[in-house]
């Protein structure tokens, strides 16, 4: 098990969020928790870069969803970056790689 550590940075097109660890079921509340202190302008992108993510289970897929909605309830975008090849085949398999903006890293412009 790796401690999940999430940092905040901004960027020109809005805020990263670069995630470390595990989210799992003992710490994707934490992303969620992070949501409500977060500023997103309309037209913004929030990127959440997953380079440093160990682990991913439902509970973590459910939280990204979870940022997807409070992205678009801002009128903000929402993209994954440096996804992991183990989350990306579940997200391939869920189909959530069509709801999800995939960047290769966090400074890839968004299309």
């Amino acid at each position: 098990m790796n401690p999940l550590t999430i940092t905040t940075r901004d960027a020109p097109t809005g805020p990263v969020l670069e995630i470390f660890g595990d989210l799992d079921h003992d710490t994707a509340g934490r992303l969620r928790d992070l949501l409500p202190g977060l500023t997103l302008r309309p037209g913004q992108c929030l990127v959440l870069d997953l380079a440093g993510m160990t682990f991913c289970d439902s509970s973590g897929i459910t939280a990204l969803i979870v940022v997807r909605n409070h992205a678009q309830a801002a009128r903000a975008d929402v993209a994954l970056a440096s996804v992991p090849d183990r989350t990306l085949r579940v997200l391939r398999v869920v189909g959530l790689d069509r709801i999800f903006t995939l960047l290769p890293d966090s400074a890839a412009e968004r299309p």
